[in-house]
C-alpha cells in the first residue's frame, strides 16, 4: 500500500501510473499510464520490468496488461514473453493526426528556432520529386535567406529536400535517381550517387543535414525531419542563412538546435522517430 506523507513532513508522493487524483478513476489512470509507458518501447517490455517503472505490483500491472489486450490496446509476444503496444492504437493514433494541424502545432518551434538561431526557418514537404516549402518564419537580420511559399527545390541539392529523403530506402533512391538524375545548382551540388548516400547516411545518425551551398553559392541551410505515428516522415524543418553568418562551425552548432525542434514537433503531432534516426 502505498501511504501519503504525514501533513508537516514538506514531502510530496511522486506521481505515477497508479497515481491517485480527486475526480479521476485510478483504474484508468493506471492503464492509460501503463500505455504510455508501452509506447516509450517499441522493441517490447518485460511484464516484471514494466511494473516496476510504473510502481505497481506485478499482479496488479499484469490484470491491466489482459484488460488492455482484450481491448486491442496492448499485445504479448509468448515466445520471448514481451509486451508491445497493440494495433487498436494505431487508429486512435491516426484519428488525432487527422484532427491536428502540423502546420500550426509547428509554428511556435519555428519561431522559436528563428530566435535561437537568428536564421530564417522553413518548413517543406515532399510532392513528387520535389520538395515544396509550406511554412516560413524570417529573420529580422538585413541579410537573409528567403524563399516563397510554393517554391519547388530539388530534394537532392537542398537542406529540407535531403532531409525527406533521409529514411527512404535504398530502392526509392535508385528509383528517384532513375528519374530525375543529380541536378547540378552550384558547383558544390551533390554529383554523384554515392556522395548522396554518404550524406543521407550521416543525416540519419545524427539526426540532421546540411546544404552546404548545394542549391545557392552563399548560403548554408540545416534541416531535419519530422514524422507521424507510423515513423514516417511528414515534413522536414531547416533554418537557411548567409555563410558569412551561418559558417560550418556555427551550421554544426546549430544542427542539434534544428534535431531538437524537429522531434518536439514529432512529438506535438503523436509522432515517433523510426528505429535508428539520429543515434549519435
Amino acid at each position: 500500500m502505498v501511504r501519503r506523507a504525514s501533513a508537516g513532513t514538506g514531502q510530496r508522493r511522486k506521481k505515477g501510473a497508479g497515481s491517485d487524483n480527486p475526480g479521476t478513476v485510478q483504474a484508468l489512470n493506471r492503464g492509460l499510464g501503463l500505455l504510455a509507458a508501452l509506447a516509450q518501447e517499441p522493441q517490447g517490455v518485460l511484464l516484471t520490468d514494466l511494473a516496476k517503472r510504473v510502481g505497481l505490483a506485478a499482479s496488479t500491472t499484469h490484470r491491466l496488461l489482459a484488460t488492455l489486450e482484450q481491448a486491442g490496446f496492448a499485445e504479448l509476444d509468448d515466445m520471448s514473453g514481451l509486451w508491445r503496444v497493440g494495433v487498436r492504437t494505431v487508429s486512435v493514433g491516426s484519428a488525432f493526426l487527422r484532427g491536428r494541424d502540423f502546420v500550426a502545432l509547428a509554428r511556435p518551434l519555428m519561431r522559436g528556432l528563428t530566435d535561437a538561431s537568428g536564421e530564417t526557418s522553413n518548413m517543406a514537404i515532399r510532392r513528387d520529386d520535389a520538395a515544396v516549402y509550406i511554412s516560413q518564419v524570417e529573420s529580422s537580420a538585413m541579410v537573409r535567406a528567403f524563399s516563397k511559399l510554393g517554391d519547388r527545390v530539388p530534394l537532392t541539392c537542398s537542406g529540407v529536400g535531403l532531409a525527406l529523403l533521409t529514411m527512404e530506402s535504398e530502392d526509392d533512391i535508385s528509383a528517384l535517381l532513375h528519374r530525375t538524375g543529380l541536378p547540378s545548382f552550384t558547383p558544390k551540388s551533390i554529383d554523384t550517387p554515392a556522395k548522396l548516400r554518404e550524406v543521407l547516411a550521416l543525416g540519419r545518425s545524427r539526426g540532421y543535414v546540411i546544404d552546404d551551398e548545394a542549391h545557392a553559392l552563399g548560403m548554408r541551410c540545416v534541416a531535419a525531419p519530422f514524422f507521424d505515428v507510423h515513423g514516417e516522415t511528414v515534413a522536414a524543418v531547416s533554418i537557411s542563412g548567409p555563410t558569412a553568418r551561418l559558417t560550418e562551425n556555427r551550421a554544426l552548432e546549430l544542427g542539434s538546435v534544428v534535431a531538437r525542434t524537429a522531434r518536439e514537433i514529432t512529438d506535438r503531432i503523436g509522432g515517433r522517430p523510426p528505429e535508428g534516426f539520429g543515434v549519435d
